[in-house]
């Protein structure tokens, strides 16, 4: 039986088993062909068997990024677990594969060991955030479902460090649903929650990884029962805290959010949990709005803003009374959130290294291990990474703490910590950063990465 993991409360999993032969869900073939057919040849010269490791890492980080933040780790692991090819993903490859191979397949599961990083660790260029060892034909299928895993996961997550730094500490809402494919969009909202989000307004990922959910009107329910005009905006109010309550938060600049305040108290009285703002100078309008709300008495009523917020916008706005942020646009989409541009080598074959000498595409041979140096202040002075066989340098008198951890034991799945805990680990990294690290100016990595032999 292989390993798996069984949700057991909000951010929480223990360890289930998977039967082999159940392919409901199967994520064998979130591949590329190309991996299929190495595997064919490999089998039929041999080297399919041979003992190896291959490593995942960024060579570089994202123009003006100062770190990365390492997600998706525990979705691989689910993903890892369900990769097996029943008759219906066997009929795909059987048109471009031979019987042999086919059958190989068929009784495919993992049966090697993988270590990285904790989910939530933040990482920089060269960092080993994972290490798959086992024999090449089982590890080489692997490598577009770990890469297309942590390099969405872990560019949502690094944008989302940002932009939860710029905050510094009023309420994030993840609402990039609409903005990115639907399938992406509850793992968009986990990874933003990993990093230190406190909601978001996708019930998939409320249902699947116990993220905190938030939402409460857009503009069409105010204009279908406003008209035109907005002059009912008020039974669009009314009908809102008929059916929430007074603690909700109402949508004021449908038409003109002067008027829309004033309806807001009207309805809710002083108890009115929020308004949020959607358009215009979000600065501007947001210390407009303030002064209103504490001249009509609703002084502990929040302001919400959103509207293509990234980073340096939140940043823009930490001087003016905004209470909450609601993020999409610039947080799931290619722009907001560059790749985070790892890559999957082979660094090892039968305890020998091996290294791709590319130009502009070079790796450093032999399995790696890392640790990371601070100051007794806590801040990293320094990453390093040495061969799988030895140890790290003497740290002198800084602190070091070794970072891979095991995630997988021959084939089977580890426990590892709640969402929960690795959220706090993001906050701790980010805390541990040099200052400089935190700007959101572009500038080399936050924390210089040596290799040693």
């Amino acid at each position: 039986m292989a390993g798996g993991l069984r949700a057991r409360g909000p951010g929480l999993f223990t360890v289930t088993t998977v039967n082999p032969c159940d392919t409901a869900g199967s994520t064998a073939l979130l591949t590329d062909q190309y991996e299929l057919t190495m595997l064919a040849a490999a089998l039929a010269d041999g080297s399919a068997a041979r003992r190896c490791t291959f490593e995942v890492f960024a060579r570089r980080l994202p123009h003006g990024r100062r770190y990365g933040v390492v997600a998706g780790t525990g979705r691989f692991l689910d993903a890892l677990a369900r990769f097996r090819f029943g008759e219906a993903e066997l009929a795909i490859a059987a048109g471009f594969l031979d019987s042999a191979t086919i059958d190989w397949l068929r009784d495919y599961r993992f049966t090697g060991d993988i270590d990285g990083y904790p989910e939530g660790e933040l990482y920089f260029p060269g960092s080993p955030i994972l290490s798959v060892t086992g024999s090449f034909a089982e590890c080489v299928v692997l490598e577009t479902l770990v890469l297309s895993v942590l390099n969405h996961d872990s560019a949502i997550a690094s944008a989302a460090a940002r932009m939860v730094s710029a905050a510094a500490g009023r309420r994030m809402i993840e609402m990039g649903s609409r903005r990115t494919h639907e399938l992406a969009a509850p793992a968009s909202a986990r990874a933003a929650y990993l990093a230190g989000f406190h909601a978001t307004s996708n019930l998939e990922a409320v249902r699947r990884y116990g993220v905190p959910g938030a939402g409460t009107s857009a503009h069409a329910f105010t204009l279908v029962h406003s008209g035109p005009d907005g002059a009912h905006e008020v039974e669009a109010f009314r009908s809102q805290v008929a059916a929430l309550g007074k603690g909700t938060t109402l949508l004021v600049d449908t038409f003109d959010i002067t008027r829309g305040v004033e309806r807001a108290v009207e309805v809710a009285g002083p108890e009115l949990g929020a308004v949020r703002i959607d358009s215009g100078d979000l600065g501007v309008l947001a210390r407009q709005v303030r002064q209103q709300l504490d001249d009509l008495g609703a002084v502990h009523t929040r302001i919400v803003v959103s509207g293509d917020l990234d980073e340096y916008a939140i940043a823009a706005l930490r001087a003016e009374p905004v209470d909450a942020y609601g993020v999409g646009t610039q947080l799931v989409t290619g722009s907001g959130a560059p790749t985070a541009g790892m890559v999957y080598k082979l660094v090892e074959v039968e305890g020998l290294p091996v290294a791709k000498r590319s130009s502009h595409k070079e790796s450093r041979g032999g399995a790696k291990r890392a640790a990371r140096l601070a100051r007794s202040t806590g801040t990293i002075v320094e990453e390093i990474v040495y061969p799988a066989t030895g140890r790290y340098p003497d740290p002198g008198e800084l602190g070091v703490r070794e970072l891979p951890v095991p995630l997988v034991r021959g084939g089977e799945l580890l426990d590892r910590p709640p969402l929960t805990e690795s959220r706090e680990l993001v906050a701790r990294g980010l805390v541990s950063l040099p200052w400089e690290g935190l700007k959101l100016s572009g500038g080399d990595p936050a924390v210089l990465t040596t290799f040693v032999a």
